[in-house]
């Protein structure tokens, strides 16, 4: 399978963490991804990475989409630093842009009467 060295921004969530780690791809291929995280990862860790593949690499509209993938390889850089390999198990092709296709951010405590 080919790869490509392209590095597209990304978010990375992870399962019971609420929030998202910034990072962008070193490089791709159909069946999956490397990229480097400032978060310990276990390899096995199922993550969903949320990127938009830009007209250089769709040659036409820009492309968003998110990918369910596991971790297969981790390479320590420093004590905080991560290098993740990791395999795509299902991608989806958004419509729009993933904070369009989620809604807008639920209001976590309600407005006092």
């Amino acid at each position: 399978m080919r790869r490509f060295a392209v590095q597209i921004p990304a978010s990375v969530r992870v399962s019971g963490i609420p929030f998202e780690f910034a990072t962008q791809t070193e490089n791709i291929s159909a069946q999956g991804l490397f990229f480097y995280l400032d978060r310990w990862m276990s390899k096995g860790t199922r993550v969903e990475v949320m990127m938009v593949f830009p007209p250089q690499v769709t040659f036409a509209e820009p492309e968003y989409v998110r990918l369910q993938a596991r971790v297969v390889r981790v390479e320590p850089l420093t004590f905080e630093r991560v290098g993740v390999a990791a395999v795509i198990e299902e991608h989806q092709f958004l419509s729009a842009p993933p904070s369009a296709v989620s809604g807008p951010p639920k209001n976590p405590c309600p407005p006092s009467p």
